[in-house]
């Protein structure tokens, strides 16, 4: 069967074989275009930079540790340019299909290795998360997400986007998996579910169905999201900037008119704004692990149902200011967030908030809600 060039930038039978064995053994592994791979080039989604760029000498760390597990690379999936979009609708490269909503995106920025999960080509998705980009694409296709503890996971070999909050992630079309993952890239840690959940964006409902007390809850930044967006939007794209302003001062119109824009903007940030940016996130985590404190977990929307596939620009902002609201709590603070599917249709998921260092917490109750209760989806 020929490869779909909308999920994957190249793909082989497999593309690279596992170098050992663990829990991981047969499992096929699709990469988004971010993570040195050996022997090829980073994309980054975009043509021109793939055209500049040189084959990888090794594996970047995420990718090895898996490879050692068992997982085989079956192929590099597309990513949105640069990462810097949550549509997965890459202008070069079009929209990998959703077929949990064959009209709608499937979200992104890991909309290859989502789709690959989704139709059955991969059983892991491999991806990155610095606003949601792990994520969202989870919640539109109804997979299993998680974004982990900011720094848990090695980010060597990943191109970057905002080091302060870009993570190595994974998508799965099952808790187990998700959780098997884990094992191989999380640190050690805790494994205890919390005694109760906090729940906002009338989330309630499917978080007791995880078989723990849940109580409704608010957030000054979930009921007003803008000043928390565009704090985290500055040091996001001043950071950005800084990574790839002179390349894209270079590069005229080769990326896509929004994208260049986001790029762009950071190049309007002055150092004051990042710093009282930096400062008022600083702020607001410190609320939220109070109010979570050692007992409770927040329970959100993930963000999704995806926009439709032919929606303008407009409505893609809008969309995207939605997604945003739900997905950059976690972002910002640099706190581990499980995606969950609910089975609604069309797909959108609930998203587990911890503190940090609860990754392992979060995909054991992902895999075995307690007291028998039972799963979100089969």
């Amino acid at each position: 069967m020929t490869a779909d060039p909308s999920v994957w930038r190249v793909k082989g039978m497999p593309l690279a074989p596992a170098t050992g064995h663990g829990v991981l053994d047969g499992m096929r592994l699709a990469v988004k275009d971010l993570f040195a791979v050996t022997g090829f080039a980073v994309g980054g989604g975009n043509p021109a930079w793939l055209a500049e760029a040189l084959p990888a000498a090794e594996d970047a760390p995420a990718v090895a540790r898996l490879r050692a597990a068992g997982a085989v690379v079956q192929g590099i999936a597309h990513t949105d340019e640069f990462a810097y979009s949550l549509s997965g609708a890459n202008a070069h490269y079009g929209a990998p299909p959703n077929p949990a909503a064959p009209d709608l995106v499937t979200g992104g920025s890991s909309s290859g290795p989502a789709s690959a999960v989704a139709t059955g080509h991969a059983d892991i998705g491999l991806g990155t998360d610095t606003s949601g980009s792990v994520r969202v694409p989870a919640s539109c296709c109804g997979l299993f997400g998680l974004r982990p503890t900011h720094g848990a996971v090695p980010t060597e070999g990943v191109q970057p986007l905002a080091p302060s909050f870009d993570t190595v992630g994974w998508i799965t079309r099952d808790a187990a998996t998700l959780a098997a993952v884990g094992e191989v890239l999380l640190p050690p840690g805790p494994v205890a579910a919390p005694r109760r959940l906090l729940a906002i964006g009338g989330t309630a409902a499917d978080a007791a169905r995880l078989g723990l007390p849940v109580r409704e809850t608010s957030l000054s930044t979930w009921d007003d999201p803008d000043p928390l967006l565009l704090a985290f939007r500055r040091v996001q794209s001043a950071e950005a900037w800084r990574a790839y302003g002179a390349w894209v001062e270079a590069h005229p119109r080769v990326l896509a008119p929004d994208v260049e824009g986001r790029f762009r903007f950071g190049a309007g940030v002055s150092a004051a704004e990042e710093a009282d940016a930096r400062a008022r996130l600083a702020a607001w985590r410190a609320e939220l692990l109070d109010l979570l404190g050692d007992e409770a977990w927040l329970v959100l929307p993930a963000g999704g149902p995806g926009h439709a596939r032919d929606l303008g620009l407009a409505g893609r902002d809008a969309w995207r200011r939605d997604i945003l609201r739900c997905s950059v709590p976690a972002s910002a603070y640099g706190l581990p967030s499980v995606s969950l599917p609910t089975g609604a249709s069309p797909p959108a998921g609930i998203a587990l908030v911890a503190p940090p260092g609860h990754d392992r917490a979060l995909l054991a109750l992902a895999a075995e809600p307690p007291a028998g209760g039972p799963r979100l989806a089969p």
